[in-house]
Parts: C-alpha cells; structure tokens; sequence
C-alpha cells in the first residue's frame, strides 16, 4: 500500500480509469462478438446490424484513447470484409 497522500490519491484515479476502460472495451468486444455470432450463424441481416454497432463502439473506444485509431480502423476493416462476403453468398 502507498503511504504518500499523492500515491494514494494515483491509486484511485487508477482504479476508476479502468473501470471505465473495461466498460469500453466490453461494449466493443461484445458487439464484434454478436457479428461474430450472426455470420456464423447465416444471418446476414443481423450481422449488418451487429457490425453498425460495433463500428460505432470501435469509434467511440478510439475517440476515448481506450484502443488506437489504427488498431480501431483495422478491426472494423476485417470485420467489415467479413460482413459483405457473408451478404454477398
């Protein structure tokens, strides 16, 4: 345990900056887990809608500096060229 007021006081800032992160990070792992799912199972309509809110998820982690920009364009990317081959069949 810190025994500075300032380290103790990083402790908690620490502590609510990841429980915000791991907010984020849940609502974009589970959206792209939902597109996932519905590709698997041959709904490509529900995909479609699973992918817009997986995108949108992606942006706002992006935009909160919970993942990279780069890292957020390159997942909805792959997920993207997923979701039109599955529209496409």
């Amino acid at each position: 345990m810190p025994i500075k007021d300032s380290a103790k006081k990083y402790m908690r800032v620490t502590a609510r900056k990841t429980e915000k992160n791991a907010k984020i990070k849940g609502q974009f792992r589970s959206a792209i887990k939902k597109t996932l799912e519905a590709l698997k199972a041959d709904e490509p309509k529900d995909a479609q809608e699973w992918f817009k809110k997986a995108q949108k998820a992606l942006d706002k982690a992006a935009q909160k500096n919970v993942l990279h920009k780069n890292t957020a364009a390159r997942k909805k990317s792959r997920l993207n060229k997923q979701v039109k081959a599955a529209v496409k069949k």
